[in-house]
């Protein structure tokens, strides 16, 4: 078919590209002129039954061939199997099961506080509890100079049990910036990081024991105070904490505040009215223990008989 003068020639056929993938179909269809606004031209018969129709399309090197017409099985050959697909689809083979987590999340029981140790009966022929193998809560109490961090260190190293040392003195240092010192002068404000100090030490301890490890905790109580002192580590870590006081001489006292630094280094007529003060605990039916003559571990030791009378008949205070 030839087009007239001056007539754009139809773009080549490429399959598939934009809106001009027909145009050869158009050009080539029979019986229609594309000049004739429609009109049918001469007739053109169109391809015998069973061949396919429009011109055979030119594909690039590579390019896959489009399927063809099903094969015609002869007369009298029977039905044709169905031809397999020309792309199996892809087998997914289930792969190793994951790996189970092993750095997952260890649930803690909620800390709560501590209850007083049950004592056994006194028809009872069972042995007193071991302190050293019991789980408690513990609160040293003594004047500065008196030892108390050791001991408490000492003791807790030294147990066949899981045990915490929470010195109230390292939690209030814990303020870095706007500090309270209560050598500077005892104020709303020392006081007030005094009793945050102490209640984040009993949360601390409430916790601990609720997961099955021993507290001992250190401070200076005095017993003119017993409201924000022994009464609010009473509330904080509950009605089981035992309470013993350290008490050495004075000139221990003394002697041992010489050797410390720093803000926890107090003057000479500090610690004697801190040490006078303290004398409050006779009478108190506290257990007091004077380690003057004693070293660290005598003094552990000591500690040890102490809290196995105490558990055994538990102070009321």
């Amino acid at each position: 078919m030839q087009y007239a003068v001056g007539s754009p020639l139809p773009p080549p056929h490429q399959l598939g590209q934009g809106p001009h993938a027909g145009w050869a179909s158009a050009a080539h269809h029979p019986g229609r002129d594309p000049h004739a606004g429609g009109a049918s031209g001469a007739h053109h018969p169109g391809p015998p039954p069973g061949t396919s129709q429009g011109p055979v399309p030119v594909l690039p090197p590579g390019f896959p061939a489009p399927p063809g017409p099903p094969p015609q099985a002869p007369p009298g050959s029977g039905p044709v199997p169905p031809a397999p697909p020309r792309h199996a689809p892809p087998q997914h083979t289930p792969g190793p099961p994951p790996a189970p987590d092993t750095t997952g999340h260890v649930p803690l029981p909620p800390g709560g506080p501590v209850g007083v140790p049950s004592a056994p009966p006194a028809t009872a022929t069972v042995p007193a509890p071991d302190p050293a193998s019991t789980t408690l809560a513990v609160l040293l109490i003594g004047p500065a100079g008196a030892g108390k961090t050791s001991v408490a260190k000492y003791w807790a190293d030294h147990r066949r049990v899981p045990t915490a040392h929470i010195s109230l003195d390292d939690v209030r240092e814990w303020v870095r910036s706007g500090f309270a010192d209560p050598q500077s002068g005892w104020n709303d404000n020392s006081e007030a990081q005094y009793r945050l100090a102490r209640r984040t030490c009993g949360f601390a301890a409430r916790n601990f024991l609720a997961n099955g490890i021993s507290c001992i905790l250190d401070d200076a109580v005095f017993p003119d105070r017993p409201v924000v002192g022994l009464g609010g580590w009473k509330r904080h870590v509950g009605p089981g904490l035992l309470p013993v006081v350290l008490l050495p001489g004075l000139d221990i006292v003394l002697e041992r505040n010489a050797e410390r630094s720093g803000n926890r280094r107090l003057t000479d007529e500090e610690v004697a009215r801190i040490h006078g003060r303290m004398a409050g605990w006779y009478g108190s039916g506290l257990p007091i223990i004077d380690n003057s003559q004693l070293d660290v571990p005598a003094t552990a030791r000591v500690l040890d008989e102490v809290l196995a009378r105490a558990i055994a008949s538990p102070p009321s205070w």
